[in-house]
Protein backbone atom coordinates (compact mmCIF):
# COMPACT_ATOMS: atom_id res chain seq x y z
CA UNK A 1 0.00 0.00 0.00
CA UNK A 2 1.45 3.50 -0.61
CA UNK A 3 1.38 5.67 1.99
CA UNK A 4 0.89 9.39 2.16
CA UNK A 5 0.38 11.92 4.46
CA UNK A 6 -3.04 13.41 4.65
CA UNK A 7 -2.76 17.03 5.50
CA UNK A 8 -5.30 18.28 4.26
CA UNK A 9 -8.42 20.15 5.55
CA UNK A 10 -10.63 21.93 3.18
CA UNK A 11 -11.52 19.74 0.25
CA UNK A 12 -13.65 21.01 -2.71
CA UNK A 13 -15.17 18.79 -4.75
CA UNK A 14 -16.45 20.48 -8.06
CA UNK A 15 -18.57 20.13 -10.98
CA UNK A 16 -19.47 22.51 -13.78
CA UNK A 17 -22.80 21.64 -12.79
CA UNK A 18 -22.26 22.32 -9.05
CA UNK A 19 -21.01 25.99 -10.40
CA UNK A 20 -24.66 27.13 -11.49
CA UNK A 21 -23.63 28.81 -15.11
CA UNK A 22 -20.34 30.22 -13.51
CA UNK A 23 -17.01 28.98 -14.87
CA UNK A 24 -15.48 26.57 -12.97
CA UNK A 25 -12.09 26.88 -13.30
CA UNK A 26 -12.65 30.87 -11.92
CA UNK A 27 -14.83 28.97 -8.82
CA UNK A 28 -11.86 26.74 -8.47
CA UNK A 29 -9.55 29.31 -8.34
CA UNK A 30 -10.97 31.74 -6.09
CA UNK A 31 -11.40 28.91 -3.79
CA UNK A 32 -7.68 28.07 -3.84
CA UNK A 33 -7.02 31.60 -2.52
CA UNK A 34 -9.85 31.42 0.05
CA UNK A 35 -7.92 28.57 1.26
CA UNK A 36 -9.12 25.68 -0.47
CA UNK A 37 -6.01 23.00 -0.46
CA UNK A 38 -6.88 20.16 -2.26
CA UNK A 39 -9.28 19.58 -4.95
CA UNK A 40 -11.41 16.66 -6.24
CA UNK A 41 -13.10 16.79 -10.05
CA UNK A 42 -16.60 14.97 -10.65
CA UNK A 43 -18.19 14.79 -13.60
CA UNK A 44 -20.33 11.40 -13.94
CA UNK A 45 -22.04 12.56 -16.60
CA UNK A 46 -19.30 13.93 -19.07
CA UNK A 47 -17.68 11.58 -21.83
CA UNK A 48 -13.88 11.06 -21.07
CA UNK A 49 -13.10 12.67 -23.39
CA UNK A 50 -15.03 15.83 -21.96
CA UNK A 51 -13.75 14.79 -18.39
CA UNK A 52 -10.22 15.08 -19.35
CA UNK A 53 -10.48 18.48 -21.26
CA UNK A 54 -11.69 19.79 -18.08
CA UNK A 55 -9.31 17.63 -16.05
CA UNK A 56 -6.57 19.23 -17.91
CA UNK A 57 -7.73 22.54 -17.82
CA UNK A 58 -8.36 22.26 -13.72
CA UNK A 59 -4.73 21.32 -13.45
CA UNK A 60 -3.25 23.96 -14.71
CA UNK A 61 -4.64 25.69 -12.08
CA UNK A 62 -4.36 23.22 -9.22
CA UNK A 63 -0.19 23.12 -10.38
CA UNK A 64 0.03 27.14 -10.05
CA UNK A 65 -0.90 26.92 -7.15
CA UNK A 66 0.53 23.61 -5.77
CA UNK A 67 -2.65 21.82 -4.98
CA UNK A 68 -3.32 18.02 -5.75
CA UNK A 69 -5.68 17.46 -7.94
CA UNK A 70 -8.19 14.40 -7.34
CA UNK A 71 -10.03 12.23 -9.97
CA UNK A 72 -13.39 11.18 -9.31
CA UNK A 73 -13.71 7.44 -10.40
CA UNK A 74 -12.28 7.82 -13.75
CA UNK A 75 -9.14 5.57 -14.21
CA UNK A 76 -7.86 7.13 -18.14
CA UNK A 77 -8.34 10.60 -16.83
CA UNK A 78 -6.23 10.22 -13.86
CA UNK A 79 -3.70 7.97 -15.92
CA UNK A 80 -3.19 10.83 -18.89
CA UNK A 81 -3.30 14.30 -16.43
CA UNK A 82 -1.10 12.15 -14.18
CA UNK A 83 -3.02 13.48 -11.24
CA UNK A 84 -2.46 13.46 -7.69
CA UNK A 85 -5.16 10.35 -7.13
CA UNK A 86 -8.13 9.55 -7.53
CA UNK A 87 -11.30 8.86 -5.56
CA UNK A 88 -13.88 6.17 -5.85
CA UNK A 89 -17.42 5.41 -3.94
CA UNK A 90 -18.91 2.16 -2.34
CA UNK A 91 -20.13 1.36 -6.60
CA UNK A 92 -17.19 2.53 -8.32
CA UNK A 93 -13.96 1.00 -9.07
CA UNK A 94 -12.44 -1.35 -5.97
CA UNK A 95 -9.06 0.32 -4.29
CA UNK A 96 -7.50 -3.46 -4.50
CA UNK A 97 -8.44 -2.59 -8.28
CA UNK A 98 -7.00 0.43 -8.56
CA UNK A 99 -3.28 -0.81 -6.26
CA UNK A 100 -2.65 -3.02 -9.50
CA UNK A 101 -2.42 -0.34 -11.55
CA UNK A 102 1.11 0.78 -12.56
CA UNK A 103 0.50 4.43 -13.25
CA UNK A 104 -2.46 4.64 -10.31
CA UNK A 105 -0.70 2.19 -7.67
CA UNK A 106 1.27 4.82 -5.89
CA UNK A 107 -1.34 7.97 -6.30
CA UNK A 108 -3.26 9.07 -3.54
CA UNK A 109 -6.35 6.79 -3.37
CA UNK A 110 -9.89 7.91 -1.38
CA UNK A 111 -13.03 5.65 -0.77
CA UNK A 112 -15.94 6.59 0.26
CA UNK A 113 -17.97 4.74 3.37
CA UNK A 114 -21.47 4.15 3.57
CA UNK A 115 -21.92 1.62 5.99
CA UNK A 116 -19.53 0.51 9.26
CA UNK A 117 -18.59 -2.84 7.40
CA UNK A 118 -16.47 -1.33 4.89
CA UNK A 119 -14.16 -0.36 7.55
CA UNK A 120 -13.47 -4.23 7.74
CA UNK A 121 -12.34 -4.34 4.00
CA UNK A 122 -9.24 -4.77 1.84
CA UNK A 123 -10.63 -1.72 0.15
CA UNK A 124 -10.60 0.34 3.42
CA UNK A 125 -7.29 -1.11 4.20
CA UNK A 126 -5.66 -0.53 0.87
CA UNK A 127 -7.17 3.90 0.87
CA UNK A 128 -5.34 6.75 1.85
CA UNK A 129 -8.29 8.22 3.14
CA UNK A 130 -11.96 7.46 3.79
CA UNK A 131 -14.72 9.80 2.79
CA UNK A 132 -17.58 9.71 5.08
CA UNK A 133 -20.67 10.33 3.03
CA UNK A 134 -23.01 11.96 3.57
CA UNK A 135 -22.51 13.41 6.83
CA UNK A 136 -26.21 15.05 6.17
CA UNK A 137 -28.55 14.73 3.30
CA UNK A 138 -27.56 16.60 0.38
CA UNK A 139 -28.86 17.10 -3.28
CA UNK A 140 -25.26 16.10 -4.53
CA UNK A 141 -25.34 12.67 -2.96
CA UNK A 142 -28.82 11.28 -3.92
CA UNK A 143 -26.93 7.44 -4.40
CA UNK A 144 -26.73 6.89 -1.15
CA UNK A 145 -29.34 6.22 2.14
CA UNK A 146 -27.31 6.44 5.13
CA UNK A 147 -27.29 9.72 6.60
CA UNK A 148 -23.96 9.29 9.42
CA UNK A 149 -24.56 12.62 11.14
CA UNK A 150 -22.08 13.65 13.98
CA UNK A 151 -22.56 10.28 15.93
CA UNK A 152 -21.41 8.40 12.89
CA UNK A 153 -18.49 10.28 12.59
CA UNK A 154 -17.40 9.78 15.77
CA UNK A 155 -17.65 5.75 15.92
CA UNK A 156 -16.45 5.63 12.74
CA UNK A 157 -13.45 7.90 14.09
CA UNK A 158 -13.01 4.52 17.29
CA UNK A 159 -12.88 2.13 14.42
CA UNK A 160 -9.99 3.74 12.03
CA UNK A 161 -6.69 5.98 12.53
CA UNK A 162 -7.54 6.60 8.64
CA UNK A 163 -7.46 10.39 7.50
CA UNK A 164 -11.57 11.01 7.28
CA UNK A 165 -12.84 13.52 4.96
CA UNK A 166 -16.63 14.44 5.60
CA UNK A 167 -18.59 15.43 3.07
CA UNK A 168 -22.62 16.23 2.92
CA UNK A 169 -24.06 19.25 3.86
CA UNK A 170 -21.02 20.59 4.83
CA UNK A 171 -21.13 24.53 5.87
CA UNK A 172 -20.33 27.21 8.34
CA UNK A 173 -22.22 26.55 10.69
CA UNK A 174 -21.98 23.10 10.90
CA UNK A 175 -18.13 22.78 10.21
CA UNK A 176 -16.38 23.06 13.59
CA UNK A 177 -19.31 20.54 15.31
CA UNK A 178 -18.02 18.34 12.35
CA UNK A 179 -13.95 18.42 12.83
CA UNK A 180 -14.43 17.99 16.74
CA UNK A 181 -16.95 15.13 16.01
CA UNK A 182 -13.75 13.55 14.63
CA UNK A 183 -13.10 14.18 11.02
CA UNK A 184 -10.19 15.48 9.69
CA UNK A 185 -11.21 17.21 6.51
CA UNK A 186 -14.22 18.63 5.40
CA UNK A 187 -14.98 18.45 1.76
CA UNK A 188 -17.83 20.68 0.39
CA UNK A 189 -19.80 21.37 -3.05
CA UNK A 190 -22.44 23.56 -2.69
CA UNK A 191 -21.34 26.09 0.26
CA UNK A 192 -18.12 27.40 -2.08
CA UNK A 193 -19.37 26.01 -5.86
CA UNK A 194 -22.91 28.05 -4.88
CA UNK A 195 -21.74 31.13 -2.36
CA UNK A 196 -21.45 34.45 -4.20
CA UNK A 197 -18.29 35.06 -3.25
CA UNK A 198 -16.46 31.41 -3.56
CA UNK A 199 -13.28 32.88 -2.41
CA UNK A 200 -14.84 34.36 0.61
CA UNK A 201 -16.93 31.29 1.41
CA UNK A 202 -13.59 29.04 1.61
CA UNK A 203 -11.76 31.45 3.71
CA UNK A 204 -14.45 31.52 6.11
CA UNK A 205 -14.45 27.80 6.58
CA UNK A 206 -10.83 27.22 6.92
CA UNK A 207 -10.74 29.43 9.41
CA UNK A 208 -13.78 27.74 11.24
CA UNK A 209 -11.43 24.63 10.72
CA UNK A 210 -8.44 26.52 11.96
CA UNK A 211 -10.36 27.32 15.33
Amino acid sequence: MSVHCFPYQLYLVISEADCAGRNFLKVAEQAILGGVDIIQLREKNDSTDLFLKKAKQLLEITDKYGIPLIINDNIEVAEKVSSAGIHVGNSDTAPTYLRQIPLIKDKMIGYSVEHLIQLESEETAVSDYLGISPVFKTNTKTDTITEWGLEGIAKIRQLTEKPLVAIGSVHLKNAKAIIHAGADCLAVVSAICSAENPQKAAYELKNEILK
